[in-house]
Order: C-alpha cells, then structure tokens, then sequence
C-alpha cells in the first residue's frame, strides 16, 4: 500500500539556477531531498522545458513542475494492538513511555506485536510518514522516552535536530561497580569483532560521546544519570562496559550472574524544539516499578529516586 504525492509549484526568481532537487525540496519542506530526488530519478516529476528531468537539472524562474510521487506506507507491518504509554501528543508529535520487553520495530524473531505495530493501530497517519514516524529507538529492555513524528515535515526536522544534537536525552542507570565521580566517554562503536551480536570501542568505528554522573553509591553498584551526544547502537550499555561499569542485568555485555532481568536502564527526560513552532518541549518519564524496587533493595530504604537531578 502506498499513498500518492500530487503537488505543482511555480520556481520563484530566488531559486534560479539552482538544481532541480535543492529547489524542490526549499518549496516543498514536507518532503526530503533524498525522496525528491528518488522522485526525479522515476520520472514522477514533469515540467520544466519539457525535456528529461534529472536531479543535477537547472531550475529557472517562471517555471513549472507537477509531481505525482509515492510514499511507502505500512506494507509488512500490520496494525496490531500493543501496550505503551503516550506521555504527550499533538498534531505534530507523540512522546511514547515504552515498557520494558516491547521491541520498537519488526525484524528477525520478531515479525509482529513491537511498537510500531502498535503505533500504526493507535495512530493510522503514520503509514504515510518515513520510517512510520519513529526518530530514534530505544533496546527492548530499555524503558522510558521515544519521540515519534506524526507527518514527513516533523519527521525531516526533528531527524535533523537529533543528528545535529539538539534533542537532549537523559537516563538513569545501575551499574555493576561504582565509579569515583562522572565523566565523558569518547570513544568510536562499531561491531564486535567476533560477536555481531555486540558493539564494541575500536578504531574506525562511529564517532560516540556519551556522558555520566554519580547520583549515588552502593556496596558493589552505583545510581548514575548519563546523556548521549551521539546515537549509537547500544551506546549506553557498551560505552559503560568499555570503562569497567556494565549494566546490571547486562548480560550481553556482562558473563557473569546478573540479579536483574534486563539492562537497568531508562530514559527518564526529552528536551527538544518543537518541530511546528519552535517552542522548547520538555517531557519526563518517572522510573519503573522494577527499578525503584531494585534501588530500594541496594540502598535498604525507600528514597524518592525520581527527584535526583543531573546536578545531583
């Protein structure tokens, strides 16, 4: 199933000479270049001076282009019902508060019942948006925050923000030892040299920066908030391990016994423009019930771990 893009523009003067393409994607911003320019390439645009269209092609004022393009809808992913959160959304957004367990997209050994299952039965419109909407991911074990985008205009400008790092994302974590104090990890990720199933540092892999601090110690283990500047895959899990300090319930990175049923890891707060007004956002997820119980169980009484900061 694929939904159709009918849409003429006229090229203003302050467009010409520029490639067809560029000038494209400035008049019609709902879109990306990449896709505008898989348009031409298909022969879905028509206009100009008749002749055949390529992407590099010249723009001049005055004229005008039709585009009958396609966007990919759900195709394989089928709406199904699934459990999660909503914290906000709007015309523009919705912020997820994901569970632990839910896969956030279909792959191999998990062909349905993930969050974008879920997303497509709550939320039908996003069929029509790239990657149905979801601008980053979080592991299934991971609980907390996910932004997801409700049209391609949200979608392209919020994809941007994240690579340009303006999307703030905090965590909480427990680790398996206690640092002294926090710090900043910058080291390249790419994949394990002989487990694909990890990352690892190593030289020639994707620039990562992650950043951590002590929130509190325990005999053995530690509370810690730490933010991404970077993406990666497994970021968080495998940056902490490099230095000495896996996840508890790591047991990718971490052989030995776990006392944890998954990684002790959530993403607590969201702080980003909003995509349609420019307006800061700022969302919090309070932390699950396993985690309060496993850091009451480590400090031996009930504290309001939700009201620890970054600052401390």
């Amino acid at each position: 199933m694929k939904r159709l893009v009918e849409e003429r523009v006229l090229i203003p003067g302050s467009l010409a000479g520029r490639r067809l393409d560029a000038a494209l994607a400035k008049l019609l911003p709902d879109y990306s270049r990449s896709l505008i320019k898989a348009w031409i390439e298909n022969g879905q645009v028509a206009g100009g001076s008749g002749g055949p269209l390529k992407p590099r092609s010249m723009v001049q004022a005055g004229q005008h282009y039709e585009i009958r393009g396609e966007l990919a809808a759900a195709g394989a992913v089928a709406p199904e019902f699934v459990e999660f959160g909503v914290v906000h959304a709007d015309a523009h957004l919705i912020v997820v508060n994901k569970p632990a367990g839910l896969v956030v997209h279909p792959g191999a050994g998990n062909p349905g019942g993930t969050l974008q299952n879920g997303l497509l039965h709550r939320f039908p419109e996003l069929q029509a948006v790239p990657r149905f909407g979801l601008v980053h991911r979080l592991d299934a074990g991971t609980t907390g925050l996910l932004i997801v985008a409700r049209s391609p205009a949200a979608h392209q400008r919020l994809t941007r923000d994240m690579q340009a790092r303006r999307v703030r994302r905090e965590y909480r974590a427990v680790t398996r030892g206690c640092p002294v104090a926090g710090g900043t990890i910058d080291q390249p990720l790419g994949r394990h040299p002989r487990d694909r199933l990890r990352m690892a540092v190593r030289a020639g892999g994707r620039p990562a920066v992650t950043r951590y601090r002590l929130l509190e110690r325990f005999p053995g283990n530690a509370f810690a908030a730490v933010r991404l500047d970077t993406g990666r895959t497994h970021q968080i899990r495998a940056h902490l391990a490099h230095i000495g300090f896996p996840l508890l319930g790591d047991s990718l990175y971490w052989r030995g016994s776990q006392g944890f049923s998954r990684p002790a890891l959530h993403a607590c707060e969201l702080r980003f423009e909003h995509p349609a007004t420019a307006a800061e956002c700022a969302f919090r997820a309070p932390l699950p019930d396993d985690l309060l119980d496993l850091l009451g169980q480590l400090a031996g009484r009930e504290r309001d771990w939700d009201g620890y900061s970054w600052n401390g």
